[in-house]
């Protein structure tokens, strides 16, 4: 079970590496883990999102709602998805 909803606003409690929780994965031993992608660029790109366990992450606001960035077709993500 995960704690935090994607699309939120969020940071890590120990570096301030903040952002968007834009993915989460759960490990075999339990630990559940979310991505943040920052949303500043540098030199005009995205800056890496990173991954950091559920337990450092502190929400900072709503952020971004999944309905708003999501494509009406499923798979979007992958063009060509594996069969």
């Amino acid at each position: 079970m995960f704690k935090h909803e994607l699309g939120k606003r969020a940071k890590d409690k120990v570096t301030g590496f903040a952002g968007i929780l834009m993915a989460r994965c759960q490990f075999l031993t339990g630990c559940n883990r979310y991505s943040i992608q920052p949303t500043e660029l540098k030199d005009g790109k995205p800056i890496d999102s990173i991954y950091f366990d559920e337990a450092q992450i502190e929400i900072v606001d709503d952020g971004i709602l999944p309905k708003e960035v999501q494509s009406e077709k499923k798979g979007a993500c992958s063009p060509d998805p594996i069969k």
